[in-house]
């Protein structure tokens, strides 16, 4: 019989929302508020942020700032800038603003990697070894995220034979970590417990990433089974902010302060200063033009204590 894998006392998270927050919202947030707002997280604690894509300025246009936004940000030590690329011409932006990781992306599924980027899984995996060449010898970090890993809005279940397939497709290929990502937030935890176990006893030196979205409300629930099967790393982003453009039904990422919140409650460090972080997260309907899903900054830390009311007399 295994051993299972024991629930790591220590987890990191990585701060999507600059970019998987920002690139559906209806406001273009000017570049020097993005530089204040990533400052700002990055004096949380958090030890890696995803501060934006380098795609096409058409494709996303929120996001048409990428290179300014990058090369203005503090680099403070201990705490990695991470971008999502989507092509060869892409890698070679983020290179020359010497960010500290690369995150690629692809899909389990033909049909959402047709409609996401216009490629089926295999041609995805080709476009990703031209990319390795680029990168080679620049001591950048490269990791894939394999969306639809839980579930295709167009096809329905990915079986778990297929994602096992890819992500060894994907480590043989070159890849140093893997995100898997509920793009839709179709998963269930008995479904991320099984899938994350499955990751975690064949590649056991690869570190792996869990990516939520709260679009059914279990986006803590899946992030404490994936903990439960050995999982230290998860996405998160600010205020609950983000969802895929490109995949109906999709609301926003499980929420950063509400993740922080639920694993200190529990004993698990996280490395990240929960007051400093809901500060942070206080400020966004200013930034972004509207109220946020993140619960934990409206109603409080649960050690938050009321004064008695009075008492009322006959």
């Amino acid at each position: 019989m295994k051993q299972p894998i024991p629930c790591p006392t220590k987890i990191e998270i990585n701060e999507v929302a600059p970019r998987d927050g920002l690139q559906i919202e209806a406001r273009f947030v000017p570049t020097e508020e993005k530089i204040r707002w990533i400052d700002a997280l990055s004096n949380t604690g958090l030890r890696r942020i995803e501060a934006t894509s380098f795609t096409s300025p058409k494709a996303i246009p929120n996001l048409r700032d990428a290179a300014d936004v990058v090369t203005g940000i503090q680099r403070r030590g201990g705490m990695d800038i991470t971008v999502l690329v989507p092509n060869v011409k892409g890698t070679e932006r983020a290179l020359a603003c010497q960010v500290d990781e690369i995150n690629l992306v692809m899909s389990a599924s033909n049909s959402h990697g047709l409609a996401n980027l216009r490629m089926t899984p295999e041609q995805s995996l080709e476009q990703f070894a031209a990319i390795l060449e680029v990168t080679q010898g620049s001591g950048v970090f490269i990791n894939a995220s394999l969306s639809t890993a839980f579930g295709c809005p167009f096809e329905g279940d990915i079986p778990e034979a297929r994602v096992l397939e890819l992500v060894e497709k994907l480590i043989d290929l070159g890849i140093q970590g893997v995100t898997l990502c509920d793009t839709t937030g179709m998963a269930n935890p008995a479904q991320v417990k099984r899938l994350c176990e499955a990751v975690l006893e064949r590649w056991p030196e690869t570190p792996f990433t869990l990516h939520f979205h709260n679009t059914r409300g279990m986006g803590l629930a899946n992030a404490l089974a994936a903990w439960e099967a050995g999982i230290s790393r998860f996405d998160a982003s600010l205020g609950g902010l983000g969802g895929c453009p490109f995949a109906p039904g999709a609301s926003g990422n499980v929420c950063t302060e509400d993740l922080v919140h639920m694993f200190e409650a529990m004993g698990v460090d996280t490395g990240v200063d929960l007051d400093a972080l809901l500060e942070v997260a206080a400020t966004l309907p200013d930034l972004i033009g509207h109220d946020v899903p993140g619960q934990v900054v409206k109603a409080g830390k649960s050690t938050r204590r009321y004064a008695m009311p009075a008492q009322r007399t006959t």
